[in-house]
């Protein structure tokens, strides 16, 4: 019997830990094609609390009764495929269990890049990835710019900072706590930070620590946050639309301020993207977030959390800023 995680009921606001539930079932016998896996690393991250709902999105729901699903970087067990073998390690989207059959083509062979294993669900996953296109292609960084990143102390926002400061830009960080912009200027090399639980008006806070306006703001977590960094941008400021964290878990879409008219007048552009749009650039992305790993450009940093069990907690501190870069649970 393996033990796995459900969604035991559609959550209305912020989620709690009603909304799953821990169960044991048996696995099927492997079929050709297909190998048993246990899994050892699984990523916990912000777009999942938008599959809990069932509204429509890029991506179907969660459905209620069957397992949560995410990134998971597993251990072959035993195989009936021949692109792997026992002991091989492999990442994919997979059920949370603590052991699980899968199909072989929906897995990534992981492991022979000299780097610690739960990377693959970080900076040279899904987030290195989404810092590295939304910035580099939306963005467009050009040495002097002004970039100004929130949710800078996230797995997104980490890299996005590090790779702004490699194209020669400023970069000015947001985030929940002192100590969160503490690490962020002293470890990865960000120029400024704003804690915005006491930065007050955030409109003045953004325009005192970018004087100049900002050219990029790569925006992760929408909100009053994003409200008063638009109020600062530049003519022909781009910003990249990451994430809405901040109104993940709001029963009704707030009206704030009406941004077209800046947006019109200052003609910037805004676009929204997720990291799928440039899968066939993944290898590009990846060779260069090695590159930049290897140089020590790029740094990065987990919390890692122990215990299968500990899933959902993982995920619900996602959400109170428990987080400092990539929310990984270790099995």
């Amino acid at each position: 019997m393996v033990k796995q995680i459900i969604l035991a009921e559609r959550p209305k606001g912020e989620p709690n830990k009603e909304a799953f539930k821990m169960e044991e079932r048996e696995l099927p016998e492997l079929k050709d094609g297909e190998v048993l896996l246990t899994g050892k690393f699984y990523s916990v991250d912000p777009y999942m609390r938008g599959r809990m709902s069932d509204s429509k999105s890029y991506v179907a729901p969660f459905e209620v009764g069957e397992p949560i699903s995410g990134g998971v970087v597993a251990q072959v067990e035993e195989s009936k495929s021949s692109d792997f073998a026992k002991g091989d390690y492999v990442i994919g989207n997979l059920p949370w269990a603590t052991q699980t059959v899968a199909e072989a083509k929906e897995l990534r062979k992981v492991g022979e890049e000299d780097v610690p294993l739960h990377y693959y669900l970080g900076v040279l996953g899904m987030p290195g990835l989404t810092a590295y296109f939304g910035l580099m292609d939306i963005g467009q960084p050009k040495e002097g710019e002004t970039v100004v990143v929130s949710g800078a102390a996230g797995a997104v926002g980490l890299v996005v900072g590090q790779i702004a400061k490699i194209q020669g830009c400023k970069v000015v960080g947001i985030a929940g706590s002192d100590e969160k912009i503490e690490m962020l200027k002293s470890e990865f090399g960000y120029d400024e930070g704003i804690n915005y639980k006491t930065a007050g008006n955030m409109q003045e806070a953004v325009k005192k620590a970018c004087p100049d306006g900002v050219d990029i703001y790569y925006d992760n977590v929408g909100g009053e946050v994003s409200d008063g960094v638009i109020m600062n941008l530049n003519f022909h400021a781009r910003i990249p639309l990451c994430g809405q964290i901040s109104l993940y878990n709001s029963k009704e879409t707030p009206t704030g301020p009406r941004i077209q008219p800046m947006l019109l007048t200052r003609s910037v552009l805004m676009k929204g993207f997720i990291v799928s749009n440039y899968q066939d650039k993944f290898p590009e992305g990846m060779r260069k977030l090695g590159q930049w790993i290897r140089e020590g450009n790029v740094k990065f940093t987990e919390t890692i959390v122990e215990g299968f069990d500990k899933l959902p907690e993982a995920f619900l501190g996602l959400f109170s800023g428990k987080n400092q870069g990539k929310m990984i649970v270790q099995a």
